[in-house]
């Protein structure tokens, strides 16, 4: 009989392995995509997806808008599918991102998109799927089997992928990612600080996270994690719109998690930390060492990149205190309540 978490913790150790491997192996059909996607460059740029995918859309958005200077949006697969609605699609590129490829309002997206007059970027981990056929370009994120319910190998490599097809696109050599699977793996060795953490939180009935810029779709993706592993009422903000009410609930009794690596959202995290510390917050920041200190307690992020592909590397210590956090409430995050691998939304 198996450990509890272990599977997961097995799928999260894999990780920098899995991410060298797609520098090594998944550059090119990255490079190949963006060829096309440059010479031939569309008006803006929708994403879509589900659950974790979803967020990885949305570090996408982030990408895109920045790196690219085009206007990128999140989708709502329901207009297109439950309401029938028929927008103007010329020229646009739509990208949707899903793990199994087999969602089935997913592929009704991408072939209503295309109906539409978009061109459809299909990102999976299975490259014999249905999303992958019916879609314009696709790309194989190389997570290959990831067998624990709750996604962790797939999404880094979701992230990966796209950040490597969008710095082509824009005419980059990818040099800024070579340092993503060594920062995986030294958060991987320091798994021990998310078993105290987790230790600290397991009673907590309720966290919050926070986070801005690209660190964003990181808190969301946290959450997640935290919700379908330890079934604890997690609720993710980006720090602008903590600020706008949800700043109330507020106090010391329940866990605030910063996500905050350096960078620019570092710089505008800093007066939400101030507010949080105002209220007496129980704040604890998973960052770099401008917004961790002596006085402040925290999880250093010791790797030193950019601020566009931290999110690669900083989830996983996030993916860590949730296994270890569901193992300390006395649950087994291999097994999660009403789940299953594959989520078919209609």
């Amino acid at each position: 009989m198996t450990e509890p978490g272990q599977l997961m913790r097995s799928e999260i150790e894999e990780q920098p392995t899995l991410l060298q491997g797609i520098l090594d192996h998944g550059l090119d059909e990255a490079r190949a995509v963006a060829d096309v996607l440059r010479a031939n460059p569309p008006r803006f740029v929708l994403l879509a997806g589900r659950g974790t995918s979803d967020h990885a859309c949305l570090y996408a958005k982030y990408l895109v808008e920045i790196g690219l200077g085009l206007p990128a949006g999140m989708m709502s697969p329901s207009t297109l599918t439950t309401y029938s609605s028929r927008p103007d699609l010329r020229d646009v590129l739509v990208v949707v991102v899903s793990q199994s490829g087999g969602s089935p309002d997913l592929l009704e997206t991408a072939t209503v998109a295309q109906q539409c007059g978009a061109r459809v970027l299909a990102v999976t981990n299975n490259a014999g799927s249905a999303l992958a056929a019916v879609a314009d370009h696709h790309l194989d994120v190389l997570a290959g089997d990831e067998l624990a319910v709750a996604a962790t190998k797939s999404y880094t490599a979701e992230l990966l992928t796209l950040w490597l097809t969008i710095d082509a696109w824009r005419g980059g050599d990818a040099a800024a990612a070579r340092g993503v699977p060594q920062a995986a793996a030294r958060l991987v060795s320091r798994r021990t600080s998310m078993v105290e953490l987790a230790a600290r939180f397991r009673f907590a009935d309720r966290i919050v996270l926070t986070a801005r810029g690209y660190s964003y779709p990181t808190a969301l993706e946290a959450a997640l994690k935290l919700m379908e592993t330890s079934y604890v009422a997690a609720h993710a903000f980006s720090g602008a719109d903590l600020l706008h009410g949800p700043l109330a609930m507020i106090d010391e009794s329940h866990p605030v998690l910063a996500v905050i690596p350096e960078g620019a959202g570092a710089a505008a995290m800093q007066p939400v930390l101030e507010r949080l510390q105002q209220r007496g917050a129980d704040l604890t920041v998973i960052g770099g060492p401008s917004s961790v200190s002596s006085g402040r307690p925290g999880v250093l992020l010791d790797h030193a990149l950019s601020e566009d592909v931290s999110p690669i590397a900083d989830i996983v210590a996030l993916q860590q205190l949730a296994c270890e956090m569901a193992i300390a409430r006395g649950f087994d995050p291999d097994q999660p309540r009403g789940l299953s691998k594959v989520t078919e939304t209609w």
